[in-house]
């Protein structure tokens, strides 16, 4: 699902197109600090939103699940491993938020930020295969250019009260997106706290 706001990730003929014009690059083609803040508040606003709506929908006389409900398995992947119920709300909340997303930012950024864009793990670049990737859940890049990272949000739901009250315990998630982008430009998103590095 891509909309309006969020490209998804470049075909390679994109790509190949982006990385002939790299040497014509002007000003306009990166966002200055004032618009990847702007891209942030609306990505910290959308998990708060995203957060509530599913729990609210879900779980309408409490408002949120128990430790014990996040923990029930609810079924199995296609490896035979358990999924538990707070990995089915994780899927339904970073659902509503890049809905949330693609509402908020329109057209405006559309050619800045992509959604769920594939990484190779060996080179590091945009890639169409499924094993041995890496797939942040928001990037913002130079114009058109998703190769060029400048910044990478992963959404974070945690479902139990522990990890509510410390949902930075699972920064460590954000380490295998280091070499995209190096120390300072990763980020997670929380309904609890917003952007944190």
């Amino acid at each position: 699902m891509t909309g309006e706001f969020i490209s998804s990730a470049p075909t390679s003929k994109a790509v190949r197109i982006a990385e002939t014009l790299k040497g014509a690059l002007t000003f306009k083609d990166f966002l200055d600090e004032a618009q990847m803040a702007q891209i942030e508040e609306v990505l910290a606003q959308c998990a708060k939103e995203a957060d509530f709506q599913v729990n609210t929908r879900e779980y309408p006389k409490e408002g949120y699940p128990s430790d014990k409900e996040c923990n029930r398995l609810v079924g199995t992947d296609s490896q035979g491993n358990p999924i538990k119920r707070a990995m089915e709300l994780g899927k339904m909340k970073h659902d509503a938020a890049f809905a949330c997303v693609e509402r908020r930012m329109g057209r405006e950024f559309s050619s800045h930020v992509t959604r769920e864009p594939r990484y190779s793990e060996s080179s590091y670049t945009l890639t169409q295969d499924g094993p041995g990737t890496l797939v942040p859940d928001v990037v913002i890049h130079w114009l058109g250019n998703a190769n060029k990272v400048h910044r990478l949000d992963d959404f974070f739901f945690p479902c139990t009260a522990r990890g509510k009250s410390d949902p930075l315990a699972s920064q460590g998630k954000l380490d295998k997106y280091k070499p995209l982008v190096g120390d300072g430009r990763r980020a997670l998103v929380t309904p609890q706290l917003g952007i944190s590095r």
